[in-house]
């Protein structure tokens, strides 16, 4: 007897369609179709703000909850075509040089993508000091197989087309370990679509906002501009941490893929609020969920806009371990996603009225 392959959640389906799009900063628009698409059929209102972000509304009533994840991931954009048809690149978003040289990357032109390789100079041709150095970013290309500037051109490639890894969604021969591209950070959209898609089958006492916001890898600014529409009392940006791989001391990294959610206690742009901190641990160790901790001194989240909105708004910063951020192929743990979308609705089940109350004045700490 052959095995049938094993059912899809509908988890894995939406951050399967959401990470094979191309969607870097500044250009977000396949992947806020896809998001929309997902969260149409069971949400009551489907807005955008004028930079692009996604605003999906569930409920009319009691506090305003907004689950954000962002739709931006790394990439690049084409600065200059050569006489010999290769593209020069900016990056767009954080990138380290050797994770990108000989890597398959997609370009997106106006009609089609064009698939190329980002190249460099081949080390047989480095002296042993030049082979030590990191190659910067300046010094590397894409090679689209163009043969001169006409060619590539003519296939119609311009100043201004953005580039996306090339690494589609697969499931690993362990199959609760998934790779793609952009994990950073289609998982916080999909965790985002599927909250609201079990909380629409729920009598929860709130309205809850799922949220895809716009160019959060190069200043959050979507962070900034989606919480000026929403108006929350209460925000989760929901966003991939470090897993701990070979090398990483446990200073480094202290989370482990698999062992549960991680709950970010400081990050270089807001200090979560002690309150939530607390709901978040008393749901989890009462639905039995492990929960791992991090630590950001360089970087930040969709947090730290959303926190100072208004008079200012209860937030945490919550995801999972990934592996390999910042690069054309991530992993996660499929358990450690599904526990996190198992937390955050029993969390925001708990958030009615008298609680968000508790939490803004103080008394639920």
């Amino acid at each position: 007897m052959v095995e049938g392959k094993a059912k899809k959640s509908t988890l894995q389906m939406s951050l399967e369609e959401l990470t094979n799009v191309a969607g870097p900063p500044g250009n977000e628009r396949e992947t806020r179709e896809v998001m929309e698409r997902q969260l149409g059929p069971f949400v009551d209102e489907v807005l955008m703000d004028r930079l692009g972000s996604i605003i999906a509304r569930l409920g009319h009533e009691g506090p305003r909850i907004m689950v954000a994840g962002h739709l931006d991931e790394v990439g690049f954009m084409v600065t200059r075509i050569t006489k010999d048809g290769y593209l020069r690149f900016q990056a767009l978003g954080g990138w380290w040089s050797p994770v990108i040289t000989a890597q398959r990357v997609e370009v997106i032109t106006k009609e089609k993508k064009i698939l190329g390789v980002v190249g460099s100079k081949p080390p047989h041709l480095m002296t042993l000091e030049q082979r030590k150095k990191v190659t910067p970013l300046e010094e590397l290309f894409i090679d689209i197989g163009a043969t001169d500037e006409a060619e590539a051109e003519s296939w119609g490639v311009q100043l201004g087309d953005v580039v996306v890894p090339y690494s589609p969604f697969t499931v690993m021969n362990n199959p609760k370990h998934w790779l793609a591209k952009a994990m950073d950070n289609r998982l916080g959209c999909a965790v985002a679509v599927e909250v609201l898609r079990r909380l629409k089958e729920k009598d929860h006492p709130n309205t809850v906002y799922g949220v895809g916001t716009v160019m959060e890898e190069v200043g959050r600014r979507g962070g900034f501009t989606a919480t000026s529409v929403v108006k929350p009392d209460i925000g989760f940006a929901v966003d991939v941490g470090i897993a701990s791989t070979p090398g990483c001391s446990k200073d480094e990294a202290s989370s482990n893929m698999g062992d549960g959610p991680t709950l970010v206690l400081y990050d270089a742009g807001h200090i979560p609020h002690r309150g939530l901190i607390r709901l978040i641990q008393e749901t989890a160790e009462g639905k039995g969920i492990p929960l791992q901790y991090e630590w950001i001194s360089g970087g930040a989240t969709d947090a730290s806009r959303i926190h100072l909105h208004g008079e200012g708004v209860p937030t945490v910063s919550i995801g999972v371990p990934a592996r390999y951020i910042h690069s054309h192929t991530s992993i996660i743990h499929e358990d450690d996603a599904e526990r996190l979308v198992d937390l955050l609705v029993a969390v925001i089940e708990r958030l009615d009225q008298k609680m968000v109350d508790q939490l803004a004045d103080g008394t639920f700490l």
